[in-house]
């Protein structure tokens, strides 16, 4: 066998009829390939911001700054990445219940899409089934709520969309007759730069349903969180 027929037998193969089929890459090997190429383009990337900032990038400290931070920006927008559907699964029972549930604490990780630097905080999430509950679990990391917050968090944002969009996913996987989301959150734009207000935070909240509609009940929500 010549060097030719060697590459054809091992991405092809003949058929009964004599033509030859390309063998398709996988999709998992697709995957791997466009992983490999992104982080060496973020890499490179921040190389070259390193280098227009005036740093040696070639010394000790440095050496290695350029992977870790490709690493590090895919790991704070792995939200891009992430689907609603599969996070929810299973995760939705039928239960007869039609009172205020609240889930709050939930710790929030963000980088403002404007300077790309951090904001963090606290989200706060109400909601009145209708017929329809989330699974909730002792383990922050299966709370469902948890993970709907990581998904939207982890991407470039803006804090007014992110508590919509929180509030939005809840209307659309649980159809529950009211929704509130609150964030409260510090943004390190503010503490670092501009303003250089490191105690000032940031309040936002997204409602609908009887959330939005029903004063009393919006009243007996924003009572209810205030309370520790």
């Amino acid at each position: 066998m010549n060097t030719a027929d060697t590459v054809m037998a091992a991405g092809s193969k003949t058929t009964s009829n004599g033509s030859v089929e390309f063998a398709r890459p996988s999709k998992n090997a697709l995957n791997q390939t466009h992983g490999a190429n992104q982080s060496n383009r973020l890499e490179d990337a921040f190389r070259s911001i390193l280098e227009e900032v005036g740093e040696d990038v070639n010394r000790q400290g440095i050496l290695k700054t350029p992977k870790r931070a490709a690493e590090a920006i895919k790991y704070f927008t792995k939200g891009y990445n992430e689907n609603l559907q599969e996070i929810v699964n299973e995760a939705i029972f039928d239960e007869d219940h039609d009172d205020i549930v609240i889930v709050k604490d939930i710790d929030m990780f963000s980088m403002c899409e404007h300077h790309l630097v951090p904001f963090t905080g606290k989200v706060a999430i109400g909601y009145i089934p209708n017929k329809r509950v989330l699974g909730i679990s002792k383990l922050a990391r299966l709370c469902l709520f948890c993970r709907i917050v990581e998904m939207y968090s982890r991407r470039l944002q803006v804090q007014e969309r992110l508590t919509k969009q929180i509030a939005t996913a809840l209307v659309e996987v649980i159809e529950p007759s009211g929704v509130a989301v609150v964030i409260e959150a510090s943004h390190m734009c503010m503490v670092m730069r501009g303003v250089q207000k490191p105690r000032a935070t940031t309040m936002t909240s997204s409602m609908f349903g009887v959330f939005r509609d029903d004063p009393k009940t919006r009243e007996e929500f924003l009572t209810l969180l205030s309370k520790t």
